[in-house]
């Protein structure tokens, strides 16, 4: 029988009409259950919801996509026969006979879709992204192809899309002062790699630090949380090694375990049963034609999922891992800080212990209102990595100001400075996002995660209504960020929002009235489901695998 070859990794390291599968996805149930295969039970107690929208918004989604889709071809005939001119980039004439720079087909969502709507994101901030912020206004005179600024400042807008969970994006001077101190001694950047002479005394301790906080032996950090992923999974896993990665993976784990050589299987989004029958057959079977074991199996899973709201089922999947001798990677760029009752996350949440999960990761940009990331684990891996990162090896050192801004946020958190400011935040962040999903779901909204993710993904469905709801609630001060195709399924929109511990009951409750506005204007309030206790609709056996 085939097996995972190493002992280490890398230095020889229904009702209601509701359809439903195991995770909940498209219905509705507790979370706390026991896997049949695993015998683990989960130690959540709460919900995480994936209603189903009835057929007529299903049907009127495919039917918006196909009309502006049709008068996407009709407008590109007309810049054919030259009757509109075309805005986009072009192959000059003379360069016809070579291999084209611009596919043309490929273009066309741009073209002809994203171009009408485009006045929704990038939008200029100029004041502090905290939880109110200032926009300037701009306007489009030739269809959004175009912006000029009017000169006018739209102030107080309500922020619903930063993820500063915990608010440490601030400009408090008390709290930036070691920050401040820190920019007079260090200056503002080091100009060099850490294996050069770019490596300082504050990294050194915000590692150390890192370390103490996640309670694992080793960390180290990096000056992007993107390429945190991106360039370290090719150092852990290589040719001959499998992945399995669930199928709502950030890009960032996606790109990092292509560029690895890896082989890549997906898995279906938190669905145990799926994920077992791929590590069996893995172990049963071995590499394609020759059959020999996998060097490594290396199975590559979030804490939070920041397009769905939902939580990684860590238990299970620590079970499963260990079952079949596979090794974890485990993201928490959404979920460290952000949740368990001191924030350390969703090993905490669960109350697992961080030595099972072999690499944890996660990022400074959300709770820690920084920048970069971290990779935590045993002091074997951490060496290992520094010697063959390609993020460690030829990425600038991070800057002493952000550096600084970790260990103070980071210090908050964890009660060594200002006392009890940190838990205060924690706990007021979780208080937020449940007063806050709370309120959606009794407006009538379909409102997709886990009951203490403050990512809250609101399902808009079709394209229009996707456009006009950002529109309309920026017309009323609120900042939104809004999502669809290609980012999520066709059938999918969304707009997306990010609670924070910043966020007063004021401004949440000024939210949900503008909220229930635009959702009565506009006709968004889809779910069926009505707010009492639901039994279980359905059971992760009756998910269907596809091999």
């Amino acid at each position: 029988m085939a097996r995972a070859a190493d002992g280490n990794l890398k230095p020889q390291l229904n009702q209601n009409g509701v359809k439903c599968n195991e995770n909940g996805k498209n219905g509705y149930h507790k979370k706390e259950k026991t896997t049949p295969s695993t015998g683990v039970t989960s130690r959540q107690n709460n919900h995480e919801s994936f209603e189903q929208a009835p057929m007529y918004v299903a049907v009127l989604t495919y039917l918006g996509f196909g009309i502006v889709t049709l008068f996407g071809y009709f407008r590109d005939f007309l810049r054919a026969v030259g009757l509109e001119k075309c805005h986009l980039a072009q192959e000059r004439e003379e360069q016809k006979d070579f291999v084209p720079l611009y596919q043309d087909f490929e273009n066309f969502y741009t073209r002809n879709l994203y171009m009408r709507v485009r006045d929704n994101w990038n939008r200029p901030i100029c004041s502090l992204p905290g939880p109110v912020f200032d926009l300037m206004e701009r306007v489009s005179d030739d269809y959004n192809w175009t912006f000029r600024l009017t000169g006018k400042t739209i102030h107080n807008v309500i922020n619903m899309g930063s993820y500063n969970y915990l608010g440490f994006a601030e400009n408090n001077a008390d709290f930036l002062k070691t920050v401040a101190e820190k920019v007079q001694q260090y200056g503002a950047g080091v100009c060099s790699t850490r294996q050069e002479i770019g490596n300082l005394s504050i990294h050194e301790e915000l590692e150390q630090l890192v370390a103490d906080f996640l309670g694992v032996e080793s960390s180290m950090t990096f000056g992007m949380g993107f390429a945190t992923n991106s360039m370290n999974i090719p150092a852990l896993v290589g040719k001959g090694c499998l992945i399995l990665s669930d199928e709502l993976n950030h890009t960032s784990l996606i790109l990092g375990a292509r560029l690895s050589g890896a082989t890549i299987r997906v898995f279906k989004h938190n669905n145990m049963h799926s994920l077992e029958k791929m590590l069996k057959e893995a172990v049963c079977s071995g590499q394609p034609r020759t059959h020999r074991p996998w060097k490594k199996i290396l199975i590559v899973v979030e804490g939070i999922y920041s397009m769905e709201g939902s939580v990684g089922r860590l238990p299970e999947i620590i079970s499963l891992k260990k079952k079949y001798k596979a090794y974890l990677y485990l993201d928490e760029a959404h979920s460290i800080g952000a949740v368990g009752p001191s924030g350390k996350g969703v090993t905490e949440l669960f109350n697992v212990n961080p030595a099972d999960v072999d690499v944890m990761m996660g990022t400074f940009t959300k709770s820690f209102g920084a920048a970069g990331g971290y990779i935590a684990g045993k002091k074997e891996l951490v060496d290992y990595l520094r010697c063959h990162s390609h993020s460690a090896m030829y990425a600038s050192a991070m800057s002493p100001a952000v550096t600084e801004q970790i260990i103070r946020a980071m210090k908050c958190i964890m009660g060594k400075d200002w006392r009890t400011e940190g838990i205060r935040r924690i706990r007021q962040l979780a208080e937020n996002t449940r007063y806050f999903r709370a309120k959606l779901k009794e407006m009538g909204f379909i409102i997709y995660g886990n009951d203490d993710s403050p990512v809250v993904p609101v399902l808009l469905y079709m394209p229009a209504k996707v456009v006009a709801f950002a529109r309309e609630m920026l017309k009323r001060k609120i900042g939104v960020v809004v999502v669809g195709f290609p980012a999520t399924p066709i059938t999918e929109a969304r707009a997306r929002f990010c609670v924070s511990a910043a966020h007063t009951r004021e401004m949440l409750n000024q939210v949900l009235h503008h909220m229930n506005e635009v959702g009565d204007l506009l006709c968004l309030k889809f779910s069926r489901l009505k707010r009492s206790s639901l039994p279980d609709l359905c059971d992760e056996t009756d998910f269907e695998l596809d091999s």
